[in-house]
């Protein structure tokens, strides 16, 4: 039997297409999160499928992550949740579907173009180089533009000198927000776990991107560690849209202001977090009882 974990404080189409039904489901979109939808900085998920052989990951799923909203997936262990960052960064071919950022199709994206889009995004695991230090990890993952190229870096010319050091100074900055800038100089492998994944999330800031997708931000985190996240992230729906999948309830109900909830491939709730916590499917899907509708088999490593 699957386990719920839920802590709340109870006190506490691109316009490609103009057909009259995708305008239906535009505007029953835009019902469902809000009147953000569709506009600049949004992601757009429209009946996405994966198939790894005969297994179904996701089975046509929709969902809008609107421009300025702190939006969560969630879901039991093999619902699919990873499985939809993956298509989306181009990781996983879907199917079936179309993925649009932007008001641009952008289905069969490479990962290595996300970041010249305005998408960032941290890896379930930590994902760190471990040769490098703090401060090479987070340099990676800036905004590469127009660089000196590999002749000026091997011949040590002063473009080159002057573009390692902005980039420099704009990854000690980055570490400096987060409140890590002593680690500057050290090797992941030698720092707590917690301060690893801050790093990690640096790395994706330091791109300054308009769409964050964090998979499990929270976990291995600490009490504290979790409300410095919380806060950290609402104080970044100004600048961009989020979105985070997330395992820890509480933290996904206090911080998020929409919440799709995925179970076997299928986007089986979406609502506001009230509505998700007394949603009977939902509750039914993280206690392992069968669902009214016929569910495609599970798979593991779906995630």
């Amino acid at each position: 039997m699957r386990q719920l974990r839920i802590e709340v404080d109870a006190h506490k189409r691109n316009p490609l297409r103009t057909s009259s039904a995708n305008t239906l489901l535009r505007l029953n979109q835009a019902a469902a999160v809000g009147a953000d939808a569709g506009r600049s900085d949004s992601l757009e998920v429209r009946s996405l499928g994966v198939r790894f052989g005969g297994v179904v990951a996701l089975d046509g799923v929709s969902l809008d992550v609107p421009a300025g909203r702190i939006i969560g997936i969630i879901g039991p262990n093999g619902a699919g949740k990873t499985t939809l960052f993956n298509a989306v960064c181009g990781l996983v071919t879907p199917t079936t579907g179309e993925v649009f950022y932007n008001s641009r199709r952008i289905n069969g994206i490479k990962p290595h173009d996300l970041n010249r889009l305005g998408i960032a995004r941290t890896l379930q695991g930590l994902g760190l180089w471990r040769a490098l230090t703090v401060l090479e990890n987070v340099m990676v993952g800036a905004q590469r533009g127009s660089t000196p190229g590999f002749a000026s870096a091997l011949l040590g010319l002063p473009r080159s000198d002057r573009y390692e050091k902005a980039l420099r100074d704009q990854a000690l900055q980055q570490l400096r927000e987060l409140g890590i800038e002593d680690c500057a100089g050290r090797y992941p492998g030698t720092l707590p776990y917690g301060v690893q994944k801050w790093v990690g999330l640096a790395r994706a800031l330091i791109s300054s991107p308009k769409l964050l997708l964090l998979d499990e931000p929270a976990s291995g985190l600490s009490s504290s560690e979790q409300k410095q996240l919380i806060g950290l992230l609402r104080s970044l729906r100004e600048r961009m849209s989020i979105a985070l999948v997330e395992h820890r309830l509480d933290l996904v109900m206090s911080l998020c202001e929409h919440i799709h909830v995925l179970d076997f491939g299928r986007l089986i709730a979406s609502g506001p977090p009230d509505e998700i916590r007394n949603n009977k499917a939902v509750t039914d899907a993280y206690l392992g009882a069968e669902l009214t509708d016929e569910r495609p088999a599970h798979q593991e490593g779906t995630n």
